[in-house]
């Protein structure tokens, strides 16, 4: 049961991210971009680690995931209030299937399957990743195809080309959250128009990694967003989950919540 519980959990993270496809969207995409204009490394940092500045956004999803054991292709609902929470449902032939929430304070989900729920704090999210540091924050920049963790001008070697900005780690990246110290090796790559491309991230005690690539941005009203997006997890198996964003509509919505009676709560060690 533990193991179907980290297949779906794999599957809501997926669909709490964020993203997609053959889009449909709410607000007719501008076609001209125009590049910015870097002219200094301070320049460079300040645009990748810009704030989002949206109220509330609603994502129309397909997700798949390949773990090992077959989950269908789901649908899927995300709706992010900006820094407030990320609420996901999924559904399976019209039928609700699953439904979670992230808010700064942690996570909660349950899956109807095997009448299983999970409550807990990010520490689930980052097993699932296989690291340690991902935050509300940190989950929310992950899922719109941000830069999601921190980065600075002294820890980076900044390279770029025809192809865009390249950022390398020029040291082992620690991070220590509840007294667990690890250590990464880091790179990011951005298009010309600044977008994050991919990134990869080698635990270097370990040897486990997360590489994320998103793909095909598209403006939406004042937001980039990315219509593709692969995770790949790497540790002695790998995972890997595909979200295909269909629709985006920036509205308020109800986010109904709550665990029902009698399922039984699931803990990843």
């Amino acid at each position: 049961m533990i193991k179907k519980m980290k297949n779906f959990i794999l599957s809501i993270f997926a669909a709490l991210a964020l993203f997609s496809c053959k889009s449909r969207t709410a607000v007719q995409p501008n076609t001209t971009v125009e590049k910015p204009i870097v002219n200094s490394n301070k320049a460079f940092f300040d645009k990748i680690l810009q704030k989002d500045q949206f109220e509330s956004l609603k994502i129309s999803s397909k997700v798949n995931a390949e773990t090992g054991q077959f989950i269908p292709t789901l649908d899927a609902t995300f709706y992010i209030e900006n820094n407030q929470k990320v609420w996901v449902n999924l559904q399976a032939l019209f039928i609700t299937m699953a439904r979670g929430i992230a808010t700064p304070s942690g996570i909660k989900g349950y899956e109807k399957l095997n009448k299983t729920y999970i409550d807990s704090d990010f520490g689930y999210i980052n097993k699932l990743l296989k690291i340690n540091f991902i935050d509300y924050n940190s989950l929310q920049n992950l899922l719109l195809g941000k830069t999601f963790i921190p980065v600075n001008e002294n820890d980076y070697e900044l390279i770029t080309s025809e192809k865009g900005f390249f950022l390398n780690s020029i040291k082992n990246q620690i991070f220590e959250v509840n007294g667990k110290k690890s250590e990464y090796k880091i790179s990011l790559n951005y298009n010309p128009e600044l977008d994050l491309k991919k990134i990869y991230l080698e635990d270097l005690i370990s040897k486990n990694t997360l590489e994320i690539n998103y793909e095909n941005f598209e403006n939406i009203g004042s937001q980039k967003l990315p219509k593709n997006v692969k995770i790949i997890i790497k540790g002695q198996k790998t995972d890997q989950i595909f979200i295909e964003n269909t629709k985006f509509e920036f509205l308020k919505m109800e986010t109904p919540f709550s665990i029902p009676a009698n399922y039984t709560k699931t803990i990843i060690k």
